[in-house]
């Protein structure tokens, strides 16, 4: 598919985009720092550090600006620290995006799995944006953008914890839309369809294509399907959206 040059006046914003190193939140922190914006790329861990540091060197390269930060999201402390080290700046933009998949039936789910996707996703969020709404308040602006599934609302079976987790950042971000509504900071979800990433790599290709065979549009998005809706919730654009879901999945469902 042919690269998609989409982009918003981002300029002068400060972007942190958790789980950054690949993928989906790859592709939006390139995006937003194409767009003007100051992008941290958040990865997890020294073995991400050089993934994280290729999407910094693409920006840089590219004209942005970016610069790798580590935290895992599902550890207080950790996510603590990174936004120690952002204090003395602005927040303008936080993506909480960081992600897993593992799959299996509910009757042999490891509870160490369960809970680790769980942490990731959920608490992640969570804890992101316990810590981006501190800052926020004080500058009075600011936009949150949660990364959700369309599988939230169609369920999948082998993934159960994937799909409440998605299904709680929904509702998460709902109440959240709620708590700010009359602030000018904004709370939103993106639930994309399944997506050409890392994520499904290990995907068998039968399965793959009984995946495709299911998507009115006909094929699997690549990223570059995605990143338009994220950077719409990041523009002044997207002012009076509150607490609603983009669903970039090529008709797979009807939100």
């Amino acid at each position: 598919m042919t690269e998609l040059d989409v982009r918003v006046d981002l300029s002068g914003k400060r972007a942190l985009v958790t789980g950054a190193s690949s993928g989906i939140g790859a592709a939006v922190a390139s995006s937003l720092a194409a767009s003007g914006a100051m992008v941290w790329v958040n990865h997890p861990s020294e073995a991400t550090l050089e993934a994280a540091e290729a999407v910094v060197t693409g920006i840089v390269e590219a004209g942005g600006t970016a610069q790798t930060i580590q935290a895992d999201v599902s550890c207080e402390a950790d996510v603590l620290a990174m936004f120690s080290a952002l204090d003395s700046k602005p927040l303008d933009i936080l993506v909480n995006n960081a992600g897993i998949a593992h799959s299996s039936p509910i009757e042999v789910l490891e509870v160490d799995d369960f809970d680790r996707l769980i942490g990731v996703h959920l608490r992640g969020t969570f804890l992101c944006t316990r810590s981006a709404l501190k800052m926020m308040y004080a500058q009075n602006s600011g936009r949150i953008i949660n990364t959700a599934s369309q599988l939230a609302y169609i369920g999948a079976p082998g993934f159960s914890h994937y799909t409440a987790a998605k299904g709680a950042i929904l509702s998460f971000t709902r109440s959240l839309a709620l708590e700010i509504g009359d602030r000018p900071i904004t709370a939103n979800c993106v639930a994309p369809g399944a997506t050409m990433t890392p994520i499904l790599e290990d995907v068998p290709p039968d399965i793959l294509e009984g995946i495709r065979q299911n998507i009115p549009a006909g094929r699997i998005a690549d990223v570059e399907d995605i990143v338009g809706a994220f950077l719409f919730l990041a523009s002044d654009a997207a002012g009076h959206f509150r607490g609603q879901c983009l669903s970039p999945n090529g008709g797979d469902a009807f939100l």
